[in-house]
C-alpha cells in the first residue's frame, strides 16, 4: 500500500477545505470496508486520506411521519438494519442493509459509503431508488440536495464535485408502504449481489428498482405502468416481471450470464409482486 497523508478534520468545512487544498488525489475515508481494500490492491492510490468520521452531525438517525427518514452519512449499516423506524417503516431498507458483507463489515460500513461508491450492485442502492430517495450535499459554496435518480451517473461515477462531501440521505415518507428486497448471489451470505431489486407497493403505484443490470441501479418504468392502479392478479404479475426483465440491460461477467441476470430479475419481481399481494 501506498504511503499518505492523513487528517481527521472535526467540521465539513475544514474537511471540504482540506479536499480542495489537496486536490482530486484526496480521498473522504468514512467506513472504508470498500476503500481500504482498494488502497491495498493499489487500485486507489490516494495521496491524502481525510477521515469524516470526527464530524458529529454525521451521526444523526432520525424519522418524521411528514419529512421521512434521515440517514447520516457516518450512521453505520448495522445500526440502520435495527433502528426501529426503520425496520417498522423501511422493512426492505433494513433487509438490504443486513444483508451486504459480514456483521464485521456492516459494524463499519455505511449506507452513504454503499452508494458513494456507485456500484450498480449496492445492495442498499435499489431501495433508494425504488422510494425516490435524496442524497444531501455540502460544498463551501452551499448545500443542496440532488435525487438519487441524478446522483449516478456512471459505473463508480456520481455527480459530487471535488470537494463536496454526502452529508446524509433522506428517504420521504409514504402511507402504507410496503417493500421487499431480493437478493441473488452465488453464496448465501458475505458475497455480492449477483442481481438485486427492490418493489415497493404505495396506493395503487408499484415501483421496481433493479442492481447489477445495467451501469447504474435503474427502475422497470414500463414494468411500473403495468402494474399501476391494477389488481395484482397472477397474469398481471406475470406480464409485470416479463417487462422488468425486458427493461434489463445487464451484461456477462464471472458472476453470471446476462441471460441468467435477466431470468432472476423475472423471478425476483415476481415473487416481490406476490409478497405485496398477500
Amino acid at each position: 500500500m501506498k504511503s499518505f497523508e492523513y487528517f481527521k478534520p472535526q467540521s465539513l468545512k475544514e474537511a471540504s477545505e482540506l479536499l480542495l487544498k489537496y486536490g482530486t488525489n484526496a480521498h473522504i475515508f468514512n467506513g472504508g470496508t470498500d476503500m481500504i481494500v482498494r488502497m491495498r490492491e493499489n487500485i486507489t492510490t490516494p495521496d491524502v486520506v481525510v477521515d469524516i468520521k470526527g464530524i458529529k452531525e454525521l451521526y444523526k438517525l432520525s424519522y418524521d411521519e411528514k419529512e421521512g427518514l434521515f440517514v447520516g452519512a457516518c450512521v453505520k449499516l448495522s445500526d440502520m438494519a435495527h433502528n426501529k423506524d426503520v425496520v417498522e417503516k423501511y422493512s426492505f431498507l433494513a433487509d438490504a442493509a443486513e444483508s451486504v458483507g459480514s456483521g464485521q463489515v456492516r459494524n463499519i460500513a455505511t449506507m452513504a459509503g454503499n452508494n458513494c461508491n456507485a456500484s450498480p450492485l449496492a445492495d442498499t442502492s435499489t431501495p433508494l431508488v425504488a422510494t425516490d430517495a435524496i442524497i444531501c450535499i455540502y460544498g463551501l459554496e452551499g448545500e443542496r440536495e440532488v435525487s438519487i435518480h441524478d446522483f449516478f451517473v456512471g459505473v463508480r461515477r456520481t455527480c459530487l464535485k471535488h470537494g463536496e462531501i454526502v452529508t446524509g440521505i433522506k428517504i420521504p415518507a409514504y402511507k402504507d408502504l410496503k417493500g421487499v428486497f431480493i437478493k441473488t448471489s452465488r453464496r448465501e451470505e458475505v458475497d455480492l449481489s449477483t442481481i438485486c431489486t427492490t418493489v415497493v407497493k404505495t396506493g395503487d403505484e408499484i415501483r421496481i428498482a433493479m442492481g447489477a443490470v445495467a451501469p447504474t441501479v435503474i427502475r422497470a418504468w414500463e414494468a411500473e405502468k403495468l402494474a399501476k392502479g391494477a389488481e395484482l392478479t397472477d397474469e398481471l404479475i406475470n406480464k409485470v416481471a416479463d417487462m422488468a426483465a425486458s427493461e434489463a440491460k445487464p451484461i456477462d461477467d464471472i458472476r453470471a450470464s446476462k441471460e441468467y441476470r435477466r431470468e432472476m430479475v423475472r423471478v425476483s419481481v415476481r415473487r416481490s409482486l406476490e409478497q405485496l399481494r398477500d
